[in-house]
């Protein structure tokens, strides 16, 4: 149901009115999924149950929020969380939670302009000196850049000592998948799963080019934490930490 609505609204209304609107259209869709057997962290809004996405993730009606979002949410709350900030591509409602938190100075960045942001950095030469955040939340990026470990290299130098970034990627088993000669929209779809995606990682890779540019990481993996209350997945993310 909650594809058929999103497709109808889509087809017959303009997309200005879609974003500038999204909220309240939203409140709408998620009337229909109203309950008391689920609730999104993020929006604190309670469900049936959540929607069920093609592949099998959660999401939620009223936010939009996926598993991913509302379990590094869970995450980053449950840290003593402080000082400067930086989320790259952000959820809006997501950042607008994170900005209510009075103990960080919360920014944000996107470099296409398809998500609200303070900033348009790009990844692979970002224009902060050094040493100015702790805490970086970099999820779903870097499997659209070419040049992985300069923004690698790029997210240590920005970074304070002891501050740490958290990132994901889709992932897969054995060994990482990139080919660079593949670079039509469609044959990238294919080939990655998604038409802007260069490569995927697996998550031993990944954890080893972050490590190559001086992170110490940390491997975080919730195998069978499935929470239908939440709306939460097994799952796996890393958190890359700048050596003091």
């Amino acid at each position: 149901m909650y594809t058929t609505l999103k497709k109808l609204a889509k087809g017959i209304i303009p997309e200005k009115f879609l974003q500038k609107n999204e909220h309240f259209l939203r409140r709408i869709i998620a009337s229909k999924y109203t309950g008391n057997k689920a609730q999104c962290n993020i929006c604190d809004y309670k469900l049936k149950h959540f929607v069920t996405r093609a592949n099998g993730d959660l999401l939620c009606p009223n936010c939009g929020s996926l598993s991913r979002t509302r379990r590094l949410y869970q995450t980053l709350t449950e840290l003593p969380l402080n000082g400067k900030v930086l989320h790259f591509s952000p959820p809006k409602r997501f950042s607008s939670k994170l900005k209510d938190i009075k103990s960080i100075d919360y920014c944000t960045s996107d470099f296409a302009g398809e998500f609200e942001a303070d900033y348009h950095y790009d990844i692979t030469a970002i224009s902060a000196v050094d040493n100015t955040f702790n805490t970086i939340i970099c999820y779903h990026v870097l499997e659209h850049i070419e040049n992985d470990i300069k923004a690698m290299k790029e997210l240590y130098r920005i970074l304070t000592p002891g501050g740490s970034t958290f990132i994901q990627t889709p992932f897969k088993q054995g060994d990482i998948y990139e080919d660079y000669s593949i670079i039509s929209e469609e044959d990238r779809k294919v080939a990655f799963g998604q038409e802007d995606h260069v490569r995927i990682y697996s998550a031993d890779v990944l954890n080893k080019r972050l490590q190559s540019v001086g992170f110490k990481t940390e491997l975080v993996e919730f195998k069978n934490e499935a929470n239908s209350y939440n709306g939460f997945k097994p799952e796996t993310f890393i958190k890359a930490t700048k050596q003091e």
